[in-house]
């Protein structure tokens, strides 16, 4: 199956913020919160500013290494391809003329909902874009796993025919440091049953069961599964939870905890921000968590001393910063220091993440600045709405064009009633009679008594609405004769964008490539942008 895309300008989709849509247009107010433009002279610029940020090159490469020791050193055969371009990948970062594009995602079970694949996909098209672009660099792809998150009723589930499964255990903390246990297992044998059944991607599902084996932590699930799909492409996948990692960020959680720098940092930002724009995050007064085992909890200071929120852990100034050289890995970053640590250890050029994403690291330039750590090119994730044959024949013989699948159902089914009907449902023409009968009155009843002008002109707006309210009825009353194709619009509007939500937040990929195996994916890979922003609706192409 051939697929066939059209690019639809996000401001035209009504779906993403005001902050967002400045910035993709370029608006000169959003370029306070960034460094670069998102284009080919910006790539340039972040390059070469990149090279004046040192990079502990070799703790990544060793702890890459380390991550990958088991995956490198195996004998699948369908991993051979991957095994040799990631271990390539990684000893390339040994290089000083070699950088990052970078994504980030927690390690959501089964992969979560497509963008998860999207942000990927982003990464490497753009990372081998960007070689041809600039042949004397090398890029690698990299997926950032936010291993470190504990929400595990959105990392935990996902979503497949309408239906929320969800993971129920009594793990807590850390969603990378948890295990595949019975639970697990349990949702990955529903998920088998739906496999079955489809006509594609049963192959696909064999690389989802061997990823997830019982013992194994959701970090290393991830990893496996990941590897498995895209270290083919040169995909390298970073766990940051990792104590050589940490320790190279060590300095910075210092200075947080002793000065509680960040929040004062981003505190001049909001203020512009918020007189145009809604702030995303306000991070608290000490963004650093505490994990051991499975605790992940907030660190507070109250006075002179530190607290693990929820718990009778205390540690006093000294004895903190000790935990922390000692046991660099039981400290975690959220969400207004995880970009500084990802870059602190990353030599990225490219950040690309989602609206969401985008608004909160457009908060954190100073914090940057002040951790001397460089500030990437933002660039907003790919989006896709994937339409299969029957939905798209089925909203063609509406009448309707795919960048019509973004207006609000009400308005499709206005604009469908009026095109179809036999009759003209609308009064304008008679109203425009009406108006010139009404001015000839007025000028007539004038003459016998000019204080009845206004009583004229007052009937006549009752007339008006009197009319507009005939309209709605005649109109209603048309909807009610095309009640079948209404309700295909609805239904085709609800598929599309379940929960009243992007298709791509909602939908796993089993849907997908149960219906067209992996030739979906390579779609979304022809037509993934690099630098360039744009929705993608992805249609089967249509046979002659």
């Amino acid at each position: 199956m051939k697929f066939s895309a059209t690019q639809i300008p996000y401001s035209e989709t009504g779906l993403f913020s005001s902050l967002v849509q400045d910035y993709i247009a370029g608006k000169p107010a959003t370029f306070n919160y960034v460094n670069y433009p998102v284009s080919q002279e910006g790539v340039r610029a972040a390059i070469q500013e990149r090279k004046n940020f040192t990079i502990q090159r070799v703790v990544l490469v060793e702890a890459l290494i380390n991550q990958y020791q088991i995956l490198l050193n195996s004998n699948e055969t369908f991993n051979k391809t991957a095994n040799a371009k990631v271990s390539e990948a990684i000893q390339s970062f040994s290089q000083e003329n070699t950088f990052a594009i970078t994504t980030a995602h927690q390690p959501n079970i089964f992969t979560g909902p497509l963008y998860f694949f999207y942000k990927i996909i982003h990464a490497i098209q753009l990372a081998a874009d960007l070689k041809k672009q600039f042949p004397d660099n090398h890029f690698v792809p990299v997926y950032y796993m936010g291993s470190e998150d504990a929400d595990i009723e959105e990392v935990g589930s996902y979503f497949l025919g309408g239906t929320q499964h969800q993971w129920v255990t009594k793990q807590k903390g850390a969603i990378g440091r948890m295990k595949v246990d019975d639970a697990l297992l349990s949702l990955l044998q529903n998920l088998e049953g739906y496999w079955s059944v489809q006509p594609q991607g049963k192959a696909t599902f064999q690389i989802l069961k061997s990823a997830y084996q019982k013992g194994r932590t959701i970090n290393e699930a991830t990893l496996h599964l990941v590897h498995a799909f895209f270290g083919a492409y040169g995909l390298v996948v970073v766990q940051p939870d990792q104590a050589a990692l940490k320790q190279l960020f060590v300095p910075v959680m210092e200075q947080e905890l002793l000065h509680q720098f960040s929040h004062q940092a981003i505190q001049p930002t909001l203020q512009r921000l918020t007189k145009e724009y809604h702030v995303q995050s306000e991070g608290r007064s000490l963004n650093l968590f505490y994990l051991k085992d499975d605790l992940r909890a907030r660190i507070e200071k109250q006075g002179e001393e530190y607290i693990i929120v929820d718990t009778p852990i205390r540690f006093s100034a000294t004895q903190i910063i000790e935990e922390l050289k000692a046991y660099p890995e039981r400290f975690s970053p959220n969400v207004i220091l995880r970009g500084v640590y990802q870059e602190t250890i990353l030599p990225s050029v490219v950040f690309i993440g989602g609206g969401g994403e985008l608004a909160y690291w457009m908060e954190l330039k100073e914090v940057f600045a002040q951790t001397k750590v460089h500030f990437p090119i933002l660039q907003l994730r790919n989006s896709f709405l994937c339409i299969k044959e029957k939905q798209l024949n089925q909203w063609k013989d509406l009448g309707f064009e795919l960048k019509d699948l973004f207006k609000p159902v009400l308005q499709l089914e206005n604009e469908y009633i009026k095109r179809v009907s036999a009759e003209n449902l609308s009064l304008s023409i008679h109203l425009a009679t009406m108006n010139t009968l009404y001015e000839q009155i007025q000028q007539d009843v004038i003459k016998i008594d000019s204080s009845l002008g206004d009583h004229t002109l007052n009937l006549s707006v009752q007339a008006q609405k009197k009319l507009a309210i005939l309209e709605k009825k005649m109109l209603k009353a048309e909807k009610r004769k095309q009640h079948t194709a209404l309700q295909r619009i609805h239904s085709i509007k609800k598929d599309l964008f379940p929960q009243d939500s992007l298709q791509e937040r909602v939908e796993n990929i089993a849907e997908w490539i149960g219906a067209y195996d992996w030739n979906w994916v390579d779609a979304i890979m022809d037509h993934s942008n690099t630098l360039a922003q744009s929705f993608t609706v992805l249609s089967p192409l249509q046979k002659d």
